[in-house]
């Protein structure tokens, strides 16, 4: 039962990356994305880390430990997961991969659900928890997406966002084992966030005899929705300016107004 949890937690942090990552386009070429920019500004300066790097507050105390675990990511996500989730992609149809997306993300509101109330967000609740009624009746279990023509969009939340709400910082940077770059706040609101999903155990999924398998393609899909490659930009200084690109994401969804430095825009 823990395998689930721990899976669940794998898909949750990879969508995260989704959204905060740089994304080169579907071909794995990178493109004109912020992490270039970054790396032609520090080539500017005689090949120092751009002001976006140098000048970053984002607390890492534990620099040698994250570099060691993006260095695993970057070779267990090119040995294992990209040809895993190629694969997926190569086998499933769209229309299918597709639904599979809509079954995962409509488990996801019931965290939606808790956390838009944990927030105070009553309205949000509710919109989340419409979303998931009409989703999981009409849209036969989650494969269909029917509240979005209805003007239901999805309103994703989760613990992280709650803890910052109520004014908790996001402590040092953290990098999460095949996951990617986090805060020790993030970091454990994944694992509330699983806790929910795993506590409500909708239909008995998290403790069927297939609840492993049900993980680890919630991973896969997950990966196969993600753009994101290790070092595809070729820059020496990938790892502070995701670090930068991340913890900034994470302020702006936070309410606290920031900026890019010059040489990162």
């Amino acid at each position: 039962m823990n395998k689930i949890v721990s899976a669940a937690s794998l898909a949750l942090l990879m969508a995260g990356c989704a959204s905060h990552h740089p994304a080169p386009p579907a071909t794995g070429q990178p493109s004109a994305t912020i992490v270039e920019k970054a790396a032609h500004g520090a080539a500017a300066r005689g090949g120092t880390a751009p002001d976006c790097q140098m000048e970053s507050s984002v607390a890492d105390p534990w620099e040698p430990f994250n570099r060691a675990v993006y260095n695993f990511n970057a070779r267990f996500d090119e040995a294992i997961f990209l040809p895993v989730s190629r694969g997926y992609t190569r086998i499933l149809p769209r229309p299918v991969r597709s639904s599979v997306t809509n079954f995962f993300k409509n488990l996801g509101e019931l965290g939606n659900i808790v956390n838009h109330g944990l927030q105070g967000r009553i309205s949000g609740s509710a919109h989340s928890l419409s979303r998931f009624l009409i989703n999981t009746t009409i849209g036969i279990g989650g494969l269909f997406d029917p509240a979005k023509p209805l003007g239901l969009e999805r309103l994703p939340t989760g613990f992280g966002h709650t803890l910052a709400h109520w004014g908790a910082g996001p402590g040092p940077y953290l990098v999460l084992p095949l996951a990617g770059p986090s805060s020790l706040r993030d970091g454990g609101g994944l694992l509330f966030d699983g806790t929910v999903s795993y506590s409500v155990n909708l239909a008995g999924l998290y403790q069927s005899d297939h609840a492993w398998a049900l993980g680890t393609t919630a991973a896969i899909d997950t990966r196969s929705n993600v753009n994101f490659r290790y070092y595809a930009s070729g820059s020496p200084f990938e790892y502070e300016t995701v670090r930068f690109l991340y913890s900034n994401m994470r302020m702006i969804e936070s309410g606290v107004d920031t900026a890019l430095p010059d040489g990162c825009e």
